[in-house]
């Protein structure tokens, strides 16, 4: 078989806040390069300039956001425009096949598909087939309030495949393993480290693979 002609999964990627496409690329090559090459990887920025600087050790501006809220999020600013923004991008850059989203990215990525299918995002493209949820978690989640137009995306079992990170030392683990509840049958990769992209150990490589097989049969 010519491997070159087997279609990869065209994934959409969604970097954290306060960060970039560039960054997540980055951060996204502690995985065998074997596994990035399995898919067809595509960077986007967020569309908003970032209010602050973000944390960790490395500075590599220029930094975006995809929305910003307050304290305790009780308000959400331009998330509507983000939204829409990433609808614009999917219709001009796609087809897509799923998302990939890390921390803020994968709180978008995790409730896009159920506001996909209550009709009030990503009317002009087509449906999601999977999603990939780094350090994400649902938006909202038990303690805080969410943006309206995402009211209803975890309201029914949202039932595309998924594969889900969840870190032991990660301040998102709990949202994480909430958001577990929301999909059908989800994967999930259990790893020892913090809020960001970790290292596949051998029981992470075998599930990542899993999942990765499971998806090329949805195209």
């Amino acid at each position: 078989m010519d491997y070159q002609l087997v279609k990869k999964p065209r994934i959409l990627c969604l970097h954290g806040f306060r960060s970039s496409s560039a960054i997540l690329k980055k951060e996204l090559e502690i995985w065998p390069e074997f596994v990035l090459n399995m898919m067809d990887l595509v960077f986007l920025d967020a569309p908003f300039p970032a209010e602050g600087e973000p944390s960790g050790e490395g500075k590599f501006p220029p930094y975006y956001e995809w929305f910003e809220s307050n304290e305790d999020h009780s308000e959400y600013r331009n998330f509507d425009e983000c939204v829409a923004y990433i609808e614009d991008c999917m219709v001009r850059l796609g087809p897509f096949d799923g998302l990939l989203g890390l921390s803020q990215g994968a709180l978008l990525a995790a409730a896009l598909p159920g506001m996909q299918k209550h009709v009030v995002a990503l009317t002009r493209i087509p449906k999601i087939k999977f999603v990939i949820i780094v350090s994400g978690g649902q938006l909202g989640g038990k303690e805080f309030s969410a943006p309206k137009v995402t009211e209803n995306a975890f309201s029914s079992t949202i039932e595309c495949p998924s594969l889900h990170f969840i870190g032991e030392k990660d301040f998102a683990k709990q949202n994480g393993i909430e958001l577990l509840k929301s999909y059908l049958d989800p994967f999930v990769i259990y790893h020892h480290e913090g809020h960001g992209v970790p290292k596949l150990d051998e029981k992470g490589l075998e599930i990542m693979l899993s999942f990765i097989q499971k998806i090329k049969r949805l195209l």
